[in-house]
């Protein structure tokens, strides 16, 4: 196939987004332009299409392994990087929506919904911790450090600094089982009643610790247990 620059103007992938918008792309011409090239005898549109016939979906690129990645011919570490980190930025993207338009924190669904898209598919343990103001609106989502509650004590004192620098009233936890069963272990267990006890003593309400699985999740506040 003819490399992309021999194409007519509006058919190529760039040429149409500067003309139409992003929104008019398909998933694979947008690819087409993260490559920004294919290889001898291939286009990057070609390329793109073969990404999307083996992942389907932006989901599955977003947890699949590197090694997958580099069963595609023709696809280096350097293309592979540049996909990879374009949909982490969609995903802080979202993220960041939330911080600035004050999103207010109904009910627990309502977080889980929220983190789910960028939660579920970690391959590691990942803790985060929701602030909030008086009226439930979120001041900021911060992701801590130390990422397992088996280090139960440096989380808690790291969470309750972050939310006396913030002002905020109460906190949310959250943190995912990258097995994708939200189900708590002891030590979660363990860890949401040091929290509680800890935010008394500070008079901030904890107000739930969500555990994200696969499309489920875990509310300790539904279960009657914060």
């Amino acid at each position: 196939m003819k490399s992309i620059k021999y194409w007519p103007e509006d058919e190529r992938p760039r040429e149409k987004l500067l003309r139409e918008g992003e929104h008019r792309l398909s998933t694979t011409e947008l690819l087409a332009i993260l490559l920004g090239s294919g290889t001898k005898g291939e286009s990057a549109i070609e390329l793109a299409r073969k990404i999307m016939l083996k992942f389907k979906t932006l989901r599955n690129m977003s947890h699949t392994d590197i090694r997958k990645w580099r069963e595609i011919k023709g696809l280096g570490d350097a293309k592979i990087c540049k996909i990879k980190a374009a949909i982490e930025i969609g995903r802080r993207l979202a993220e960041e929506r939330v911080k600035s338009e004050k999103v207010t924190v109904k009910k627990p669904k309502d977080v889980a919904e929220m983190m789910m898209p960028r939660m579920r598919d970690l391959k590691i343990e990942v803790f985060k911790t929701i602030y909030l103001d008086g009226k439930n609106q979120i001041i900021d989502i911060v992701e801590i450090e130390e990422g397992s509650t088996n280090y139960a004590n440096p989380i808690i004192r790291e969470i309750f600094h972050k939310a006396l620098e913030n002002f905020a009233s109460s906190i949310i936890c959250v943190h995912n089982h990258p097995s994708g069963d939200p189900q708590p272990s002891m030590e979660d267990k363990s860890f949401t009643d040091a929290l509680v006890e800890a935010g008394k003593i500070l008079n901030i309400n904890v107000i739930d610790h969500i555990i994200i699985g696969d499309n489920i999740y875990y509310s300790f506040a539904e279960h009657n247990l914060i």
